[in-house]
């Protein structure tokens, strides 16, 4: 009989699974904040926008100095026929020049040339507390995730070593001439069900792992331990549009508006155009005397129409564009909010009804079949079938409360550090 003898070995596998769960246990326990902060630590894009305010900074000072000067030589009035062709000394006209020319730039338009890199600064700012919310958020649902993996695989442990030893059990009461075959083999197939089913969690359990492994940048993981209150958020239903303004990525989009609004000032300030001075000092024959100039210029505007109102014409369009991209996602956002916030509440009262009437019908079910199966009054897989019962609703249970979990994560981490709450362990 081997199918029969190989039931014998099931527990103990069972065993050993559930002892790798606990492989990790000297270790430290990773509580989801603890999680988070090694995350953040880990991450690279920080870093990244960090460089890319810090470079924003450095182009705001330059853009706030005037041009740099030109340095300008030349002949003027060199012979190129007769006699004196290409002689720089014998005509008196011929000059060897050198000067230097300074555009002359308006400080507001030097001021607006340095916000905008400022604003860009703002902008860079922004987009870091937005991948920071980002990585917190995304390190508790691979948390929880692998938190609820393992409570799914633990509880199908649990049940199915309990369920093993009652096939062993059955056999027994078979080589005692005391059951049929045909019992035994509908036993070892519902357990091949459940032992199929494992293996699934297992994959699960396995991969959030390495979600988890990939922000916090861990190979060995250590155990979890102090899974937060899911039942309370820090966001108001009826303050929702306001506190939703300091989100990371409505606050990107704010300062991408101001950045449009600084470069329509600027486009506003370059149609008045600025002057440029030049001095220079012209070297003659010897015969002749040295002379000195110095010179104004300016743009001539005469299109205004054409060049500079259009060009401001752009840059209040793409401001215009900005509010609206920014407002646009402002409503989606409370929208969506909205919608996490009702599917939270009502997942809560789903998952009340599974603890306070589903899970103890279930378990009183499990309890009064093997009763009745001690009594000789059920068979074996009738029993069985209880306790698949019984582990269904507990794997449906987790799920749900997995689910509610994912929600308030993505509620409680989706306003910057300052502005939301961790979660106190329950």
């Amino acid at each position: 009989m081997p199918l029969i003898s190989l039931t014998r070995l099931r527990p103990v596998l069972l065993l050993a699974g559930m002892f790798s769960l606990a492989a990790h246990a000297t270790d430290a326990p990773l509580t989801l904040a603890a999680a988070q902060q090694r995350a953040i630590a880990h991450s690279r894009q920080l870093g990244a926008h960090d460089a890319a305010t810090a470079a924003a900074w450095e182009l705001a000072v330059a853009a706030a100095q005037l041009p740099d000067p030109v340095l300008k030589t030349g002949i003027d009035n060199l012979p190129v026929t007769g006699a004196d062709r290409l002689n720089v000394a014998s005509d008196f006209m011929t000059m060897r020049r050198i000067g230097v020319m300074q555009e002359l730039t308006g400080s507001a338009k030097r001021t607006l040339r340095s916000a905008v890199q400022l604003r860009q600064a703002d902008k860079s700012i922004a987009q870091k507390s937005a991948s920071r919310t980002e990585i917190r958020r995304a390190t508790a649902l691979a948390w929880l995730d692998r938190y609820y993996a393992e409570q799914m695989l633990r509880v199908m442990d649990e049940q199915l070593v309990q369920a093993h030893a009652e096939v062993d059990a059955a056999a027994r009461q078979y080589r005692n001439a005391r059951s049929a075959l045909t019992e035994v083999l509908s036993t070892q197939s519902a357990l091949a069900l459940l032992d199929d089913q494992r293996n699934e969690l297992e994959r699960r359990q396995r991969n959030a792992v390495t979600q988890l492994e990939r922000w916090t940048g861990s190979i060995d993981p250590a155990p979890l331990t102090g899974r937060p209150d899911i039942h309370r958020l820090p966001l108001d239903g009826a303050t929702l549009a306001t506190a939703l303004q300091r989100e990371p990525q409505i606050a990107t989009l704010a300062a991408q508006e101001e950045i449009a609004r600084t470069e329509a000032q600027l486009a506003e300030a370059e149609k008045k155009s600025d002057w440029s001075v030049e001095v220079s000092f012209a070297l003659r024959g010897p015969a002749y005397s040295n002379m000195a100039s110095i010179g104004l210029s300016r743009p001539i505007q005469w299109d205004q129409g054409n060049r500079q109102d259009r060009a401001v014409s752009a840059r209040l369009a793409g401001l215009e564009q900005a509010r609206a991209e920014r407002d646009e996602a402002l409503r989606d956002r409370i929208a969506q909010t909205r919608m996490q916030l009702t599917d939270w509440e009502i997942g809560l009262q789903r998952h009340a009804r599974y603890d306070t009437a589903l899970l103890p019908l279930a378990r009183q079910r499990s309890a009064a079949t093997e009763s009745a199966w001690r009594s000789g009054k059920a068979t074996l897989t009738e029993l069985l079938q209880a306790r698949r019962g019984e582990i269904e609703v507990k794997l449906v249970a987790l799920e749900h409360e997995a689910a509610i979990a994912r929600l308030w994560a993505q509620l409680n981490f989706l306003l910057p550090d300052e502005t939301t709450a961790t979660g106190e362990p329950q």
